[in-house]
């Protein structure tokens, strides 16, 4: 009995998900490109033109030409026969003609709802919560819905063929029906019971490439990370001189033979299915030609009549079994078109406020904060209680995996905070408008990411980008002078991805872009984490010198393992053991016994007295 509900529970999940996705494909393509109907019904006509000429008007032909074997006099069924000629050559002609046309129209409308639905991917994926950028399940989901949407489901254009398929085969079966029934009805349960158990094989076929669908998504997506590592040309210094090519191509062609072994496992699973199917169809060929030509033998059907039976038979047949084969083919293609929607129903991570950020001083308060990550029951960060005043300027120094970072991100509220609050001006940031919060942050993380884009693109994100501005910020982050020698200046395009012409910028003018960028922005709070581990001691001396020009009186927070930098700051605020351990000025640090700051101002210190 619980097996049977669970089967039932089964089956309407199925059917929902193929109205959901349905009403959703028909929903776009209508909205999008409606003209995709207008092929479809060029194509239909096509078709009905070609089964005419199939099966219909051989059967006159035919009649006509045995006839004047049978000694009827030629110049009486010449012209007719030359008419029934006539009639199939330009009737093919034609609806071959329609079907060109409209094929290579649904091929462009195709690779258009392609391009469609990476773009929608694109934008969706890019909008939600910083958390599923490091969720395995939601990249595996993501990779599901890029796979399904195309490979799989063949997109708007391969779910509506189906739909298309089903309307023309009811169609051709409901002429060749009325055919049969007058002419040969026996054959109308041959092929009902030959349709039903080959149905019964395509069936579990179906469900066995189903059930595969799911463990080729998580194998696709790690075997794409290695395969296309290779090929990306930004990993090509570290696969070089580490000779790592071998241990990658040898990690692909392990989750090759992960792909290989799913596929020959589906593959064997299926065979006795197809072998059941080709003895099926076999049998049902047998007993209808025997019946057919009997009918014949006996001189109940001309033999025109033989060829439109025989014709049409296969004809049923063939609609029959398109029927029932669209019909599981696009359930088949939905629950895999589903896969999209389900991405695009993930839930938000964060919950939204609508709340105003208002006021040009802003103060941010850490109260009793403590943080781990999804999926993980380690604390990150414990009880961290911290306050920070409109324009001061705030160190945060430890250890690598102290939790500065993490410190950061929820700051920023990439992420939410796992037990305390976190409060600007009082508020809770979680009461706050996600993009009016978001104004508030100028930010350059340690794995910052620059773009294939122009240099004044990557700076300012805006088409009408102030020029003045932009170089203004350049030359605050030390980079005004080299940007000036680029082959295009600010229109230079960074990298050779899309542009021959492109430039590669070194580490340290890579990072010196990046904090040009943050100053642009121009918001209330700037945010450095790590902002001169590329540069050079020179030039990492003077973004300390003009530390004070940089932030001006905005409220900063300053990331870094150089310690000389807290000297620019007004506090410091330590992080070890996943919480803050000392606080106070760098006078005040620097002095207190046993300190963790004074051990390690230390140990720097002593490096560069021995190195000189």
């Amino acid at each position: 009995m619980g097996k049977t509900s669970e089967k039932k529970e089964a089956v309407k999940e199925n059917r929902r998900i193929i109205k959901r996705t349905l009403k959703f494909i028909l929903r776009v393509a209508w909205k999008e490109r409606p003209s995709l109907f207008f092929v479809y019904a060029i194509l239909f006509v096509a078709m009905l033109i070609q089964k005419a000429q199939y099966v219909i008007l051989p059967k006159f032909l035919i009649d006509e030409l045995m006839l004047i074997l049978g000694g009827a006099p030629a110049s009486e069924h010449l012209y007719t026969v030359a008419l029934y000629v006539a009639l199939i050559c330009g009737s093919n002609l034609l609806a071959n003609i329609m079907s060109n046309v409209a094929n290579q129209w649904r091929s462009v409308l195709e690779e258009w709802f392609n391009e469609y639905f990476e773009t929608l991917l694109a934008e969706h994926t890019m909008k939600m919560d910083f958390e599923y950028t490091e969720d395995p399940a939601a990249l595996d989901q993501l990779n599901r819905a890029k796979e399904g949407i195309s490979w799989y489901s063949g997109g708007v254009v391969g779910i509506l063929n189906s739909v298309y398929d089903i309307i023309g085969h009811i169609t051709v079966l409901l002429g060749v029906s009325t055919i049969i029934a007058i002419t040969c009805p026996l054959l109308l349960p041959v092929q009902f019971i030959g349709l039903l158990l080959i149905s019964i094989f395509n069936a579990k076929n179906n469900k066995i490439e189903i059930e595969s669908y799911s463990e080729l998504a998580k194998i696709n997506r790690v075997f794409g990370y290695y395969l296309f590592q290779l090929s990306d040309f930004s990993y090509g210094k570290e696969i070089r001189l580490y000779d790592s090519a071998d241990m990658m191509l040898k990690k692909a062609g392990t989750e090759t033979d992960k792909l290989t072994g799913v596929w020959k496992k589906v593959s064997n699973r299926k065979r006795t299915n197809a072998w059941g199917m080709d003895l099926i169809n076999a049998a049902r060929d047998g007993i209808s030609y025997f019946y057919i030509g009997l009918l014949a033998l006996l001189k109940r059907i001309t033999i025109g009549d033989f060829s439109m039976c025989v014709t049409s038979a296969s004809e049923l047949y063939q609609g029959m079994y398109g029927v029932i084969r669209s019909l599981q083919e696009i359930s088949k293609r939905c629950v895999y078109a589903h896969q999209f929607l389900k991405l695009l129903d993930y839930p938000e991570a964060l919950s939204k406020g609508e709340r105003k950020v208002t006021g040009e001083t802003h103060t941010i308060e850490f109260s009793h904060v403590s943080f781990k990550y999804p999926r993980s029951e380690q604390y990150v960060l414990k009880d961290i209680n911290l306050k920070i005043s409109s324009g001061e300027h705030l160190s945060v120094v430890g250890l690598n995996g102290a939790g500065k970072t993490t410190f950061i991100k929820l700051l920023c509220r990439l992420y939410d905070v796992t037990e305390g609050e976190i409060l600007i001006d009082g508020v809770n940031i979680k009461d706050y408008s996600e993009e009016e919060y978001r104004r508030l942050f100028a930010v350059v993380f340690q794995d910052f990411q620059l773009f294939a884009f122009s240099l004044r693109d990557n700076i300012a994100f805006d088409d009408a980008a102030n020029e003045e501005e932009i170089n203004h910020v350049l030359e605050l982050a030390g980079f005004y002078e080299d940007a000036k020698k680029l082959p295009k200046g600010l229109d230079t395009m960074l990298y050779k991805s899309f542009d021959e012409q492109g430039t590669e910028l070194s580490g340290g003018q890579q990072q010196k872009t990046a904090i040009a960028r943050a100053l642009y922005r121009n918001a209330p709070i700037v945010i450095l984490d790590e902002p001169t581990a590329a540069l050079d001691p020179v030039a990492e001396y003077d973004i300390y010198r003009h530390f004070d020009c940089l932030v001006g009186n905005k409220t900063a927070i300053y990331i870094s393992h150089r310690l000389s930098s807290c000297k620019f700051c007004d506090r410091i605020a330590v992080f070890a053991e996943n919480t803050i351990k000392e606080y106070g000025t760098h006078e005040e640090l620097v002095n207190k016994k046993d300190g963790i700051y004074a051990e390690l101002f230390a140990a720097q210190a002593q490096y560069y007295i021995e190195a000189t």
